[in-house]
């Protein structure tokens, strides 16, 4: 069986310049773009650049899934308990006209704090900012739409009392900007003092009133990039063009004309722990990875430990972090061996570009390859009751053993045996009466020597048992299943020899399923019977009036489903160790369950089967192809 639960959240966060290659795009979001990407770009930057803050430029994708709906389904027991199912990350390549890396690593990461999602589109220039208190960035968690103002009141008509003759100067200055050294030049000697940042005169010299001095104040800041300046008499609001608040906003040296106060402290932004992202990365926590030749593969990673943890409470959802694995993100060592600023400390990075990886985000038009985690387990019943074997010498242990079925159905649905519950139950085998009618005697000595063996709890209302028997005198046999003391049901058994053959047989089948429709809609889970017989079935005249065709069950059998418009492969075979596509058996021949939920309603579907060839240990696909359609209503 196959569940799939597509991403509730993705975005992609970067710390790369703009294409002005003058400014990082720490603050931007891509929520709402149809692609993520994950890069890295070593040295576009040199380290005598003005504008450089190292060469290292990263991207990075964030995505989350609604882990409410697998742990709803398993309480529902529509998957399995913890042990019995897989769990897979699957993000779908997504083609772009720019160039491709090959040979790289990309890694999996619990993120270990909350984040939003947020509504920027631009994936190139990194111009869309956290808005409207939503989006994770580069540098915080979520982000607001509210600017930074900033009071400045100039009280004194003296330029004198603002010149920089004393050391005194003021910075403007933005935590996704440049930091402009704002000081006022009186005409006494001024010269601009050392500090921090890009300095910028404000030529105060022969002024004489509070409202000249605040006036030249604003005709200079509103010269400034991501600053703009409004005046009300001798006071001016200063307000950044961009969300965050200001990371400076007090005077720095003695200004005695001048008051700051900062009325509006702009976003209230949560900071990440670490600039790119929170995440888990201690020795005990879940790590994934996958290596990428051709920089054009799908991401397919197996993520079951993590999700547990999710279901149990153990983590908290937060969902994961993709990147590229340290040592192919860009180099970079920082003198205080941590971070600066939104610059990675990475003395084991690469000292070349893997530009760019870009998988479909939950925005894409293309329903099936969108973000998701994929539940698979083996949920087949390979109930051998019409397949029964005496144990014999010619065949291994293993196939010595037939596994039958206890299906407990009442009024017309499986429910638990009261007095076994989802403990054990216990099956002995018996010979029939004269008549072969019921069974009679004392039960008989199993492959084991034992009289009872115990059968287990498989799903709700089903038990299933492992038995043999040696004796291959008796025509029919009797199986009875009891706790003990009360006996629950009694069935009956048609055992056949195992003998040893000269030469393989190779038959080739007919296959119909009996009861599929024209259509299903979206949300149904419908139950599908195969039948299957030897192509080469000759039947004469007395056949087909005395007997029933015998309808032959393939021990081995999975399907796929692809859509009949493209070939698109819906569901491919899974036929590797969870056996997701693989059909189930019982007396009455094959059968599966198909979720429409896992295809595009709207769309013509074909299913193909394959049986597997032991002989060639491989599987061989039939024939025939069955179509059907889903529809939303």
């Amino acid at each position: 069986m196959i569940r799939r639960y597509t991403a509730s959240a993705d975005t992609t966060i970067v710390n790369a310049y703009q294409p002005n290659l003058t400014r990082r795009g720490t603050g931007s979001n891509m929520g709402m773009a149809d692609v993520m990407e994950v890069f890295s770009v070593y040295g576009r930057q040199t380290a005598s650049s003005s504008a450089a803050q190292g060469s290292q430029e990263l991207s990075r994708m964030l995505v989350k899934f609604p882990m409410a709906g697998i742990t709803a389904d398993r309480s529902s027991n529509l998957i399995p308990a913890s042990g019995s199912v897989r769990f897979y990350l699957k993000l779908y390549n997504a083609q772009t006209s720019k160039t491709v890396p090959i040979d790289y690593k990309l890694v999996v990461h619990p993120v270990s704090q909350s984040w939003q999602e947020g509504v920027g589109l631009d994936l190139d220039g990194y111009t869309d900012y956290t808005k409207g208190n939503t989006g994770a960035n580069w540098l915080a968690r979520n982000g607001t739409d509210v600017p930074a103002i900033t009071k400045y009141v100039f009280a004194s008509s003296t330029p004198s009392d603002y010149g920089a003759g004393a050391g005194a100067n003021y910075i403007i200055t933005h935590n996704e900007s440049s930091v402009f050294n704002l000081w006022f030049d009186d005409g006494a000697g001024d010269s601009a003092p050392v500090a921090t940042g890009t300095e910028v005169e404000v030529d105060i010299t022969g002024l004489g009133s509070t409202a000249a001095i605040a006036g030249k104040f604003r005709t200079t800041v509103n010269g400034l990039s991501n600053f703009s300046a409004n005046i009300v008499g001798s006071t001016v609001f200063v307000t950044s063009s961009l969300s965050g608040a200001m990371t400076d906003t007090s005077v720095k040296g003695t200004i005695s004309g001048l008051t700051v106060t900062v009325p509006q402290p702009g976003s209230t932004e949560t900071k990440w722990q670490s600039a790119g992202g929170s995440y888990l990365t201690g020795g005990s926590d879940p790590f994934f990875e996958q290596t990428f030749e051709t920089g054009l593969e799908d991401l397919e990673v197996d993520i079951t430990s993590l999700v547990e943890k999710w279901v149990a409470g153990t983590y908290n959802n937060y969902g994961v972090g993709i990147k590229l694995s340290s040592s192919y993100e860009a180099y970079y060592s920082s003198s205080t061996g941590v971070n600066d600023g939104s610059i990675i400390n990475n003395t084991d990075g690469a000292t070349k570009s893997y530009y760019t990886k870009r998988f479909f985000a939950r925005g894409s038009q293309y329903w099936f390859k969108k973000p998701r985690i994929e539940a698979r387990w083996d949920s087949s019943f390979r109930d051998q009751r019409n397949d029964f074997y005496y144990s014999s010498s010619v065949a291994p242990s293993a196939d010595n053993l037939n596994t039958i079925y206890l299906y407990n159905y009442v009024r017309g649905r499986l429910v638990n045996i009261p007095r076994i519950g989802t403990g054990n139950i216990y099956v002995s085998l018996y010979s029939g009466s004269a008549d072969n009618t019921a069974p009679s005697g004392s039960s008989l000595a199993l492959y084991n020597g034992d009289k009872n063996l115990t059968g287990g709890y498989v799903s709700t209302g089903v038990y299933s048992c492992s038995v043999g028997i040696q004796s291959s005198s008796i025509t029919k046999l009797f199986d009875v299943w009891h706790d003990g003391t009360t006996q629950y049901f009694t069935g009956s058994i048609n055992p056949m020899l195992q003998t040893a053959e000269m030469t393989r047989k190779k038959p080739t089948y007919y296959i119909n399923i009996t009861n599929l429709q024209d259509r299903y809609l979206r949300h149904q889970t419908a139950r599908l019977y195969l039948y299957v017989r030897n192509k080469n079935w000759s039947p004469n005249i007395y056949t087909v009036a005395n007997s029933v065709v015998e309808n032959t069950a393939i021990q081995s059998a999975s399907y796929r489903v692809y859509r009949t418009i493209d070939g698109y492969q819906a569901v491919p075979y899974d036929t590797g160790s969870n056996l997701a596509t693989g059909l189930s058996y019982d007396i009455s021949g094959n059968y599966f369950d198909l979720n429409m939920d896992l295809l595009e309603p709207g769309y013509e579907y074909g299913l193909k089967f394959a049986f597997y060839d032991n002989e060639l240990s491989s599987w061989k696909e039939q024939d025939e192809t069955f179509r059907f359609k889903v529809e939303e209503y």
